[in-house]
C-alpha cells in the first residue's frame, strides 16, 4: 500500500493535511519529528510532508531534525514552518519578516513549477507567519512571491525537495488542493489506490481472529465513534460484546433513550445503562470553573464505568472507539494546547484484560461516519454533530443545576427543531443552544420578568480548524426566538453569537 508521511513538528493543522492528502486515496500517517531517521526509511513512504509549527526555525529550543532525511530519495513538501526547516537545514538564511503576513494573500507563481502544475499565475494564498526565507538554499530557484514574501515557495525539482511558505491545506488557500494534488502525483508517483470498500469485512474478519470466543466490553458514549466501534464489533461477535453507556445526565433532550433503543433495536449485544444524573450534579455542586468542571466530569465517569465493569467483568477484551486523531492528541506531537481534551481510557491496575481493542484507530473522523453508514446506524446518530465529552456540561456556563440543564435542553430541543423543520440544517456544521448564566428583566402578560437568557451558536466550517458564523436568516432567528421563549419555562431573552473562531472556539467553555 503506498502511503504518504505528515512529519508533525508542532502544527494545529497536522491532521488536516493528512486528510486532504487521504481525500485523495492515498494513505497518510502522521509520526512526531522525533520519530528516529531508521524508521522513517524503513516506512515504504512514497512522500513526506513537514508541518507547519509556531516556533522560530533559529531557535536552538524549536524541533529540528536530522539533514539526512532530505537525502533519502524521498519526495519533500515543506509546509510553512517545515519549509523554513527545510531551508534552514541546507543552508539558506532564515530572517524576522519586516512585514508578518496573515489571512488571505494574493500569490503570484512560476508556471513552469510542477507543483503548480494547473494553478492560476496569479492565485490566493492563507499565510500565517512572522519569519520567512529570506535566502532560498544553494540549488534551489522560488517558485512563487507575494508582495512581503519574496520566496512563498521554493524548489529543487531535481531532488524533489518543495516548500511553501503558505498552507495549502486550508480552503482560504484557493488551488491548495491542486497543489496537494500536484505534489502526490506528479512529484511522489502515487497511483490513488487506498479505498475505504473493503474497510468492514476486513476489519469483522481481523475482529473475529483476533478476539475468538472470548467476552469484549466496550464503552459506548452515543458519539460517533464509540457508536460505530459497537457495530463493528457487534457484526463480528454478536452477543459476546456488553456495550456500558453511562447516562450522566447532561446529554440532550431524550438523547439517551435514542441511544438506547438504537443499539437495542439495531444490534446483537448485551447492553447495559446506568442512570446517574443525580450523582454526578451532585459532584458539580458549586462549581463554576469550566476546566474544574471538565475534570469532575471525566472523573465520575469514569468512575461509574469502571464500577460497572468490575461488576460484570470476567476477562476478556476491552474496546474503545478510538480514532487516529485521538492518537495524535495524546502525546504524540508537539502542537499547542487549546484546551484539555483526552479520548483514551487508562484502565485501573485491579483490571486485567487479554488486550485493548480500538477497530477505529487508523480512521478519521468522515471515514468513520462512512462506517457507520454501510453499517446501518441510523443517519441522526452517524451524523450527529460534535458533542463535548462533559456534554451540556460545559454549556451551562457557570453551575451545573438541574433546573438549568432542563432549561437548556428544553431550548436545545426547540432549537434543532426549528432548523431541521426549516430544512437549513444541511447549511450549518453545528449549532446549539447555551445557557450563559445571565437574567434579564422582560414583561410577558403585562407582568415583569427576570429570566434567563439563551445564546445561540451556530458556524459553518469545512474543518473546524477555523469556522464563521453562520448568516442564518433573520425570520428563521425570530422564529427560533419567539418558539424558545413561549415554550421553554424561565427564558424571556434569546441571543445570537457571531463571533468567529479565531478569535472564539466554537464552544463557550
Amino acid at each position: 500500500m503506498e502511503k504518504i508521511l505528515v512529519l508533525d513538528f508542532g502544527g494545529q493543522y497536522n491532521q488536516l493535511i493528512a486528510r486532504r492528502v487521504r481525500d485523495n486515496h492515498v494513505y497518510c500517517e502522521i509520526l512526531p519529528y522525533t520519530t528516529p531517521l531508521a524508521d522513517i526509511a524503513a516506512g515504504g513512504y512514497k512522500g513526506i510532508i513537514f508541518t507547519g509549527g509556531p516556533n522560530s526555525v533559529y531557535l536552538e529550543e524549536s524541533p529540528h531534525y536530522d539533514p539526512a532525511i532530505l537525502s533519502l530519495g524521498i519526495p519533500v513538501l515543506g509546509i510553512c514552518y517545515g519549509a523554513q526547516l527545510m531551508a534552514y537545514m541546507l543552508g539558506g538564511v532564515i530572517r524576522s519578516a519586516p512585514t508578518r503576513e496573515y489571512g488571505r494573500i494574493e500569490m503570484v507563481a512560476e508556471p513552469q513549477s510542477l507543483l503548480f502544475r494547473d494553478i492560476p499565475q496569479t492565485s490566493v494564498c492563507w499565510m500565517s507567519h512572522t519569519d520567512y526565507i529570506a535566502t532560498p538554499p544553494a540549488g534551489f530557484l522560488i517558485s512563487a512571491r507575494t508582495a512581503n514574501c519574496p520566496c512563498a515557495a521554493m524548489e529543487n525539482a531535481e531532488q524533489k525537495l518543495y516548500a511553501v511558505q503558505f498552507h495549502p491545506e486550508v480552503t482560504h488557500t484557493a488551488y491548495g488542493q491542486q497543489l496537494l494534488r500536484n505534489f502526490l502525483f506528479a512529484v511522489c508517483g502515487c497511483k490513488g489506490d487506498w479505498v475505504m470498500d473493503n474497510f468492514i469485512e476486513e476489519t469483522v474478519e481481523a475482529l473475529r481472529k483476533e478476539i475468538g470466543d472470548q467476552p469484549v466490553i466496550l464503552g459506548l458514549s452515543g458519539g460517533v465513534d464509540s457508536s460505530v466501534a459497537a457495530a463493528l464489533l457487534s457484526r463480528a461477535v454478536g452477543r459476546q460484546l456488553t456495550c456500558v453507556f453511562v447516562d450522566q445526565g447532561l446529554m440532550r433532550k431524550n438523547e439517551g433513550d435514542f441511544v438506547e433503543q438504537t443499539f437495542t433495536k439495531l444490534f446483537d449485544m448485551n447492553f447495559i445503562r446506568v442512570n446517574c444524573g443525580e450523582v454526578f450534579l451532585s459532584h458539580l455542586k458549586g462549581v463554576t470553573d469550566p476546566e474544574d468542571k471538565r475534570r469532575i466530569i471525566g472523573t465520575e465517569f469514569y468512575k461509574v464505568f469502571w464500577d460497572e465493569i468490575r461488576a460484570h467483568h470476567s476477562g476478556g477484551f476491552f474496546a474503545q472507539g478510538t480514532i487516529y486523531p485521538d492518537r495524535i492528541e495524546s502525546g504524540k506531537g508537539d502542537a499547542a494546547t487549546i484546551k484539555t481534551h483526552h479520548n483514551q481510557v487508562k484502565m485501573p491496575e485491579d483490571i486485567a484484560f487479554a488486550g485493548v481493542i480500538e477497530p477505529l484507530k487508523d480512521l478519521f473522523k468522515d471515514e468513520v461516519r462512512a462506517v457507520g453508514e454501510k453499517l446501518g446506524i441510523p443517519k441522526e446518530l452517524v451524523w450527529r454533530q460534535p458533542f463535548p465529552g462533559p456534554g451540556l456540561g460545559v454549556r451551562v456556563i457557570g453551575e451545573v443545576t438541574a433546573k438549568r440543564v432542563a432549561i437548556l435542553q428544553e431550548a436545545d430541543a426547540v432549537l434543532r427543531d426549528e432548523i431541521a423543520k426549516s430544512g437549513y440544517d444541511s447549511e450549518l456544521a453545528q449549532f446549539f443552544a447555551v445557557l450563559p448564566g445571565v437574567k434579564s428583566v422582560g414583561v410577558m402578560g403585562d407582568a415583569r420578568t427576570y429570566s434567563e437568557l439563551i445564546a445561540i451558536r451556530a458556524v459553518t466550517t469545512d474543518d473546524f480548524m477555523t469556522a464563521d458564523w453562520a448568516k442564518i436568516p433573520y425570520d428563521l432567528l425570530g422564529r427560533i426566538s419567539n418558539c424558545i421563549i413561549n415554550e421553554v419555562d424561565g427564558v424571556n431573552r434569546v441571543v445570537y453569537d457571531i463571533t468567529s473562531k479565531p478569535p472564539g472556539t466554537v464552544e463557550w467553555e
